[in-house]
Formats: C-alpha cells, structure tokens, sequence
C-alpha cells in the first residue's frame, strides 16, 4: 500500500459516513461527493436526450453519455464498441443469456456455474436450461470455501456450451483463480462470462488480460450510482448476438417490412439510456483511478487481515470458509444466535451490516446454514470502525446467552 494512502482524506469525500459504521460495502458503496456532484451538474447543466439532437444540450448529453463509455473501457482495458451500459450486472447477465447462449444451446448441452454464485448467476441459466432442454452443471466448493479445481476440469466437457463464474464470491469473498480458469475453457472452445460485481471497486480488472469473453459489473459496488452497469463482450460475440431488448437507439431503419440493427455498442442499448448514471459511473471510476487500484486493495486486504484475526478471538464465532486468497468481505455465525438478530442488535449501535442468505441459498445449503452475518470493507472504512464492531460482538453473546 502506499504509504500517502490517506484514509482520514478519503472519507471527507463521503459525507453519508457519519452516520453509522457502514459495512455493507458487498451490497452497495456510498457514493463520493464528486459522483454526487456529477448527478447534480448533468441534470442542472446537460440533461437533454442523446445522439439524434442536433441542438447545444443534446450535444453536451451525448459528449458526456460517449465519454463515459471511454472512461470505462480505458479503465478496464477494451474498445469502446465492447462496452455496454445496462442497469448492471443482473441485467448484463441476463443479455448474454438471452442473446448469446440461448440461440447457441440445444438439448444435452451443458452451462457450467459454480456452487458459489449469486442468484444472478444461477436463475438465468436456469431460464436457459428450462427453455433449451440444455442441463445446468455446477463445480463443487471446499470446506474452505474454494472450488474444486480438479472436479471443474473434469465437468469442462465436449458437452459444454458455456461457462459462467464468479471473479469473487459475494458470502466467502473467495477470489477464485479465473484466468487460469478461462484459459482451460479456452482450450476447449467454451466462452466464458465473468460476474465481476464484487471484483471491480477492489482489484485492477484487465479484460483482455483475462482473456475473459463477458465482463460484468455494477455502478453502485464501485462508488458509482444505482441503476448503471456494463458488460463487457468481445466483439466478434457482440457482432453475433441477437438484440436483447428492441426500440430507440438500437435500430438503424425501419420499415413495416424489415428492420435492421445499429452498429456496436448501441446494438444492445435499447431506448433512452441513464445518461446522468452513465456520468456519474465515469467520475466514481475517476476517484478510483486518483487512488490507485492497488493502493485500494491493498488497504482493504490489511482491514481484512485485522477484523478476521479480531472476528476468530470471539467466541463461538464461526467465519464461513478459509480459502487461501480472499477479498475483503468476512460471513459469520455466532453461536445459536440468529444473524438477523446480529444485524438488528448492531444496527441499534449504528453499525451497518448484512443479514440473509445473501442471495446465494446454494451456497448456504452447501454450508448447512439457513443464513449468516456479513461485514464487507471498503476504501474508507477503517480499524477504529473494526473495534468498534468487534467491542459490540460479545455484547450480544451476553444478550444472547450464549
């Protein structure tokens, strides 16, 4: 980490941070006054539709609309043409599935996931599967939370179609080991779509150095605003897809006979786009940028090394899985108590954090659990909030009687 990395300085950027403890950042990142302020000058300075205007507003709407687009790609290394802005990563999912995959599957294929992902990334391939006759394969996890390498080999099969995995899990914060995980599907000719929602505000994302075929993510895990997302897609895939969604922007002509389709990226850019979002999402990936990537994930893996040493000293706390490389997102059970009730006697301390199945049931029957506590750090939490948290913990054991 850098040793300028100033933490105390970053948060004045956030002025929603003084009030409570927040550790939800898995869910959703507060939002620097720069993106806040980003929102406020396109609606008060720019709003107007985009492209077809030829007057001064319209103009400024599609300069910041078109220049968001290359702050992204440049950002996480692709054309401009291979960028598309959706409202994040379910529906970036959800588009490959429908557009790409669907056509491509017949009866007695097989779409492969792993027993670690987010409902996001289960029920769309199950959509697929019901409609197809194509069968749904999952790669186990380990007791420590990691997927099976050797099991993933072996389910890549003549019979796969089409892989679809977590860059990092949203309840163990397991990083997994995707590009040697897409380089083996490669070899065997199977595209690949990486749900990148929980990696991009943590670590540096290169998709051309993944090799990846589909990058996912969302606005509003990355300091950015709710509502805006991107996929990323290669564009001979791209060129292939049928259109997701019809009308607006998409189209190139139209007859009552025919009609033909727009060129890459607005293809699949249905309607009036979220503008302001679109802008606000390139100045939140500014503010990342003036920090640095890997000053940032740095921070965050020192956090995680001190709440996860402070977690494991409590008793009867049990932290879901131990894999070798994790992110900076700890799930936890404590005792008979029930997490919900974690959450809620935390929340009466103005501490924030996450209570459910976080939208990964699989996983939670993999785990024998009905639900866990989570705490997720971002760029602007520090250890002083870890303490406060962990001062809180045997509080409730107490209350709890555990």
């Amino acid at each position: 980490m850098n040793e300028n990395y100033n933490v105390e300085v970053i948060r004045k950027d956030f002025p929603i941070l003084k009030k409570s403890v927040y550790l939800d950042n898995g869910a959703t990142t507060q939002k620097p006054e720069q993106v806040i302020q980003r929102l406020n000058h396109y609606y008060r300075n720019e709003n107007a539709n985009v492209h077809r205007g030829v007057y001064k507003l319209s103009q400024l709407a599609t300069e910041a609309y078109e220049g968001a687009r290359s702050t992204i790609s440049r950002f996480i290394n692709c054309s401009e043409k291979e960028l598309i802005f959706t409202r994040g990563t379910t529906e970036s999912i959800n588009l490959t599935a429908f557009s790409l995959v669907e056509p491509l599957v017949k009866e007695g294929d097989e779409i492969l996931i792993s027993h670690m992902e987010h409902h996001s990334n289960i029920v769309p391939w199950q959509l697929v599967c019901k409609r197809t006759g194509a069968l749904l394969k999952v790669i186990p996890v380990s007791d420590s939370g990691e997927i099976e390498m050797d099991s993933f080999e072996t389910l890549l099969s003549d019979k796969t179609r089409f892989l679809s995995l977590t860059h990092i899990s949203n309840v163990l914060g397991t990083i997994n080991p995707i590009k040697e995980m897409i380089e083996s599907a490669h070899q065997k000719g199977i595209p690949v779509l990486i749900d990148g929602a929980q990696a991009i505000a943590r670590t540096k994302v290169d998709v051309r150095e993944l090799d990846a075929d589909f990058y996912a993510f969302s606005g509003h895990k990355m300091y950015g605003p709710t509502g805006i997302g991107v996929l990323y897609g290669k564009k001979d895939f791209l060129e292939k897809m049928r259109p997701y969604q019809s009308g607006g922007d998409m189209i190139r002509r139209v007859t009552f006979d025919k009609t033909t389709w727009n060129d890459l990226p607005h293809k699949f850019e249905a309607g009036t786009p979220d503008i302001a979002g679109a802008a606000a999402l390139a100045s939140a990936v500014e503010y990342l940028e003036s920090i640095g990537m890997d000053n940032i994930e740095s921070y965050e893996l020192s956090l995680l090394d001190y709440a996860e040493k402070k977690l494991k000293a409590i008793e009867d706390l049990h932290i879901m899985g131990n894999p070798e490389k994790r992110a900076a997102l700890l799930s936890f059970t404590m005792g008979d108590a029930h997490p919900h009730d974690i959450a809620h006697e935390l929340s009466l301390q103005n501490i924030d954090v996450r209570a459910g199945h976080h939208c990964a049931q699989p996983l939670m029957n993999r785990f024998n659990v009905p639900a866990t506590t989570r705490a997720s750090f971002g760029m602007y939490n520090t250890k002083k909030e870890i303490d406060i948290l962990i001062g809180a913990l045997p509080k409730i054991r107490e209350k709890f009687k555990l």
